[in-house]
């Protein structure tokens, strides 16, 4: 997928890549085993999933991959295709509210950060 990303998601990693958005590193086709997600940022621990036509018939499983995603301590929101294309200003709202609401990890005691 990272050498022929969707239309969708080359327009959003434009966007993100190379700390251009709101100054955080997001990754693209990023392993948080066992699943790849499409973008996140490891620091604000935010997962940006971009859903294609195949996901309206994969509810279930996206459920439980989102809870699984979830229990690691990262926040995952979605969009369609069809958002980022026709209105990806709208779309980038929604990641900054995200990581102005994403708690920043804190320093556990030992002096490292805490997942």
């Amino acid at each position: 997928m990272r050498a022929t990303p969707t239309p969708a998601e080359q327009k959003l990693w434009l966007a993100l890549r190379a700390n251009r958005f709101e100054n955080q590193q997001f990754t693209r086709q990023t392993i948080i085993a066992p699943y790849i997600v499409d973008f996140a940022s490891k620091a604000a621990r935010l997962i940006i999933e971009i859903d294609g036509d195949t996901h309206s018939a994969q509810h279930r499983y996206d459920a439980r991959r989102t809870e699984f995603l979830e229990s690691l301590g990262y926040h995952v929101i979605r969009f369609a295709n069809p958002d980022v294309m026709g209105n990806i200003e709208g779309v980038l709202s929604m990641i900054a509210q995200a990581l102005r609401e994403t708690p920043s990890p804190q320093p556990s005691p030992q002096g490292g950060r805490e997942p």
